[in-house]
């Protein structure tokens, strides 16, 4: 036998032996003897040879009884394992198993027996540092993919730090506490069980339930996944990022952002587990479902008032400029203006809550935005209907604008004609603003309804059949292989992969012959016809084309009547007699066993496709505009109230002056 082995202290967990020159071996740091390693002093083949060997039931070497020597330190063994597998096991022994050396000792189990302490300590670590992982993982996705400013990495680790003192999941009392959480859960006496099967060396409740179990479940309730994509949102908030809960969940969603396929990332960085850890990467960190994005805004304030940060309201500036280009609105007409009344309003909507219940700040937002062009547009009923009914004579006065094609807007909502006199007028007339105002409004309303139907809010996995499968690779289906390597199946996925190619390259060629064909029998038979049939073509057309253009005008209208009859909208006709001193209109719900809500066409065009960029419903979307529309109506009249408001006689000079 050597002087000295490797083997690991059960009380200090060190890995140095000495031989204390009896047939025992001591610990080099604590002085603890190893009670199942013994020196024999005889060659290995003489100890255990068949023909008579040495060693035997019957014959066993008499020693004298050695007095143990006192440990040498006065730390707690739990203390000692917990240090050294914080600092050592995820850094210099990343390889190894965490049990022990690796080497073979002469007598007995390299393996030592796991206590209760070493199970809690490497189940809460290592759960611990697989949240942190994923949170920086995903600040990194954050500032390389989306160019967000560096500085959400240096935020991101105080906030979780502060999160775990405040869920205390780091201290000594955590893990009993836990336990007894568990069994105090059932009703009634309990009745003991003892655990059976595989895993019964380890740590069980009294209802015989898994240890390790628990205080996973525990952890995962404490300290959820989502918790990460809550942080990395909260950061974005703190850094004045316009950084949306929309573009987490489909930066998520996409696997852009790590979350689904995090685990491979943190099982490559912690390293293999260990005996005292048996829950595999994947459950403890591979999500079964997304968080809602209501959920995750409230989540993100949660964790703020948890930790006692202090938030600012959202960045309004970046955010509704964001929308306005979305929506393809003039940034430069209405971004200024939005701004002067967000300033003026301050509304709380703005800052994040905790409530689930509440609306999202996303939608204060785009409140705003749609209260201040209806203003500067004057979307208060009978625009839309100038689209609708005479779609032809608008297109022209739109382009050329209205004073020059002969057609004026008139307070009822309808197209009539302009003679010299009113075309020759001043451009400061009033009849001419309101021209212009209305063809504004007219253009704002053709963009909206344009693009209404290019506002959805597509996946990059969507496009085609190849990333949708790569996607499904990458994210849905990560880090599953085969058990065994099969080159048949590898190579009838390639011959269906190619065959795919070909039937798709192939179809695309036949729809180009196709097309190239019919172009050549449509100009072969327009050459062929004689200018008299092209006359009475166009003859037809003319006599056709009002008929035709009240036919699309109530087809269109009955369209829109039935999208706002499904979102439990009323449709309001446009006011006949219009009188300047209305101004703005606020519109109101009416409950009849459910909430209807009577608008004007125009504004509803609006509210639709805001709601639609803010992904959120169209009456909820409503109710935001209705509820700003209330707090600026009662700081109207709290100002008008101070003006009024008559200084009483017993002021000074001064004021009474002022």
């Amino acid at each position: 036998m050597t002087e000295k082995i490797q083997r690991c202290c059960e009380v200090c967990g060190n890995v140095s032996f000495d031989d204390g020159g009896d047939g025992f071996f001591y610990c080099t740091r604590c002085g603890s003897k190893a009670d199942d390693i013994i020196d024999t002093g005889v060659d290995d083949d003489d100890l255990f040879n068949v023909d008579g060997g040495i060693y035997s039931a019957s014959q066993r070497r008499q020693y004298c009884q050695v007095t143990q020597p006192e440990p040498i330190s006065q730390v707690q063994p739990s203390q000692h394992l917990e240090t050294l597998k914080t600092f050592d096991y995820y850094g210099e022994r990343n390889g190894d198993d965490g049990v022990g050396p690796a080497v073979v000792s002469d007598f007995g189990s390299s393996q030592i027996s796991l206590t209760y302490t070493d199970y809690y300590s490497e189940i809460r670590l290592r759960y611990v540092m697989g949240v942190q992982v994923m949170i920086q993982i995903q600040c990194k996705a954050l500032v390389e993919k989306f160019n967000v400013s560096p500085l959400i990495v240096g935020l991101a680790g105080p906030i979780f730090l502060r999160l775990l003192a405040h869920e205390n999941v780091l201290s000594d009392e955590w893990a009993d506490n836990v336990i007894h959480e568990s069994e105090s859960q059932t009703q009634g006496e309990i009745e003991l069980s003892q655990p059976t099967g595989s895993n019964k060396t380890e740590p069980h409740n009294l209802l015989g339930k898994r240890a390790v179990t628990i205080w996973h479940k525990s952890l995962s309730s404490m300290i959820p996944l989502p918790c990460s994509l809550a942080i990395s949102f909260l950061v974005c908030h703190v850094a004045r990022e316009a950084i949306l809960p929309t573009d987490i969940l489909k930066w998520t969603l996409e696997g852009k952002l790590p979350y689904f396929a995090a685990f491979l990332d943190i099982e490559k960085q912690l390293g293999p587990l260990s005996r005292s850890c048996p829950i595999s990467t994947s459950r403890m960190f591979r999500p079964i479902r997304t968080v809602t994005l209501q959920k995750l805004e409230s989540l993100a304030a949660s964790i703020a008032r948890k930790i006692g940060l202090e938030l600012p309201s959202v960045n309004f500036h970046a955010i509704a400029a964001r929308y306005l280009k979305h929506l393809s609105l003039p940034v430069e007409k209405i971004l200024p203006q939005a701004c002067q009344v967000y300033e003026w309003s301050m509304p709380p909507e703005l800052y994040l809550s905790d409530n689930d219940s509440r609306l999202p700040s996303r939608v204060c937002v785009m409140s705003i935005l749609i209260v201040t062009i209806r203003i500067l547009y004057d979307l208060n009923g009978g625009k839309w209907e100038l689209i609708s009914s005479c779609s032809n004579n608008l297109v022209s006065a739109v382009e050329n604008g209205a004073g020059k094609c002969g057609f004026s807007c008139n307070a009822r909502g309808a197209v009539a004609e302009e003679d010299s006199a009113s075309r020759d007028s001043d451009p400061h007339d009033s009849t001419s603003d309101t021209s212009k105002s209305n063809s504004d409004a007219l253009k704002l309303l053709k963009i909206l309804e344009e693009k209404y139907n290019e506002l959805s809010d597509t996946y990059d996995f969507s496009k085609d059949l190849q990333s949708y499968l790569l996607y499904c690779k990458d994210v849905v289906f990560a880090g599953l292989e085969p058990a065994y390597d099969d080159h048949e199946e590898e190579r009838i996925i390639e011959d269906f992969w190619d065959f795919y190619q070909s039937h798709k390259a192939g179809k695309a060629s036949e729809d180009g012959k196709t097309h190239s064909h019919t172009c050549n029998l449509f100009h072969h038979s327009g050459s062929g016809s004689t200018t008299k049939e092209s006359e009475n073509f166009r003859d037809d057309g003319s006599k056709c084309k009002m008929s035709r253009d009240d036919g699309d005008s109530n087809a269109a209208l009955r369209q829109l009547k039935a999208d706002m009859q499904e979102n439990r909208f009323v449709y309001i006709p446009p006011r006949k007699n219009v009188k300047k001193k209305d101004g703005y209109i606020r519109y109101a719900r009416k409950k009849d066993g459910a909430y209807l809500y009577a608008v004007h066409a125009d504004y509803y065009i609006l509210l639709r496709s805001c709601a639609k960029v803010a992904q959120v419903d169209v009456r909820t979307m409503h109710v935001g505009v209705l509820a700003f529309e209330k707090r600026l109506e009662m700081l109207e009249r709290r100002i008008d109230f101070c003006l009024r408001k008559r200084l009483p006689d017993d002021f000074c000079e001064f004021c009474r002056n002022e």
